[in-house]
């Protein structure tokens, strides 16, 4: 793991129930979250919508952007299958416990 990934303070929402974002069309996310060539993701193609989970969750400065571009019921159906550094995940899942495998899978 980078010393960035460990030390980096990831946003969180207050509660799952707060991420209201979008569950189908096409999302454009704004730069200071996802500076790179490819900052549209069609939320159609798995692919891209994991992708844009990812970088949300990795970049998000504020709860803000997480409300606008993450959806709590796309999330819960995604969580294990998004690939995130370990202190983000388990920065979540600690917050929200209900994420963490053994909870999700019973």
């Amino acid at each position: 793991m980078s010393r960035y990934a460990a030390a980096r303070i990831y946003a969180l929402p207050e509660s799952l129930d707060d991420l209201v974002g979008p569950t189908s069309g096409t999302v454009t996310l704004p730069r200071h979250i996802d500076w790179g060539p490819h900052y549209e993701y069609d939320l159609a193609d798995e692919a891209d919508l994991l992708l844009m989970y990812e970088r949300v969750i990795r970049e998000a400065q504020t709860a803000a952007d997480l409300r606008a571009y993450v959806n709590v019921d796309l999330l819960r159906q995604r969580w294990t299958a998004l690939f995130l550094p370990a202190p983000a995940r388990a920065a979540w899942q600690a917050r929200f416990p209900e994420l963490a495998p053994a909870v999700a899978a019973a």
